[in-house]
């Protein structure tokens, strides 16, 4: 097993974008890190560790449950060299939400400004039409996000957590679901709605009722979405969603040439 090199032995770092002020409400830059400042590390050391694939430090979902993988809060060098052997040599590794340095070696392929938006009071409600999907609902699922593209929804990504859908004549034609879960918190992920019926409110009932769900269960709901995604922004604030910070949409390919084979574990 190697062990962690000296700070002044790591390898050289670039800036990719920093935490605004709005990371830690409240208090100062040294306060202790909020659960959502790193969100995909929270999930798979808490309601999501039994999905963690983990070297070191570094965790990961299964490919086929979600692309993310987690850095811990201020990872070193080594974390990074796990974080290498974890994705694979030159295989892209997203990080949810990561707004730190990535070291030279490493190539940013794909890097936009995001928003995290917290409940702040949204009017969380059942909905009689709406109805709980699972896997046997998944062909249809892939087939309406690929059309919609609201983000990665991947073949377990319904795993995750509850995700329900409208359906008219037998067809899905919306839905919304629970992604990411830190402690206290879910995130909604896969808001969704075939163009054809568009503006009957399809999704903010989705919404609402994903919402309520997981207030049952004493958590609270959270979203991101891209900064510029000005109507979705407008939408969500709306409902009572209020911004807490800025973040990143990341991933970076990793180094061809790996070093150390310690071995990944599971759980």
């Amino acid at each position: 097993m190697s062990t962690r090199p000296p700070k002044d032995r790591e390898p050289a770092l670039h800036a990719v974008g920093d935490h605004d002020g709005l990371r830690h409400p409240g208090g100062s830059p040294a306060s202790a890190p909020h659960p959502l400042d790193n969100p995909a590390f929270g999930s798979l050391t808490g309601a999501h560790a039994y999905f963690a694939e983990r070297r070191g430090r570094v965790l990961r979902y299964p490919v086929d449950v979600s692309s993310w993988l987690a850095l811990p809060d201020e990872p070193d060098a080594d974390d990074w060299a796990d974080l290498a052997a974890l994705a694979g040599p030159g295989a892209e590794a997203p990080l949810a939400g990561f707004t730190g340095r990535i070291p030279d070696g490493w190539e940013v392929t794909f890097n936009i400004d995001g928003v995290q938006l917290v409940d702040d009071g949204i009017a969380a409600a059942p909905d009689a039409e709406a109805v709980r999907l699972g896997h046997a609902d998944v062909p249809e699922m892939l087939d309406l996000v690929a059309r919609t593209r609201p983000g990665p929804f991947l073949p377990r990504t319904v795993e995750l957590g509850t995700y329900l859908g409208i359906r008219r004549d037998g067809a899905l034609i919306a839905m919304a679901g629970e992604r990411l879960r830190p402690p206290g918190w879910t995130e909604i992920s896969a808001v969704c709605t075939d163009p054809a019926v568009r503006g009957e409110g399809l999704a903010t009932r989705l919404i609402l009722a994903v919402a309520h769900g997981i207030r049952e269960r004493g958590e609270t709901p959270f979203l991101h979405t891209a900064a510029g995604n000005t109507n979705a922004i407008r939408l969500y604030e709306s409902l009572g969603f209020r911004l807490r910070r800025t973040t990143r949409f990341l991933a970076a390919r990793a180094p061809e040439h790996l070093g150390d084979e310690r071995p990944v574990r599971v759980g």
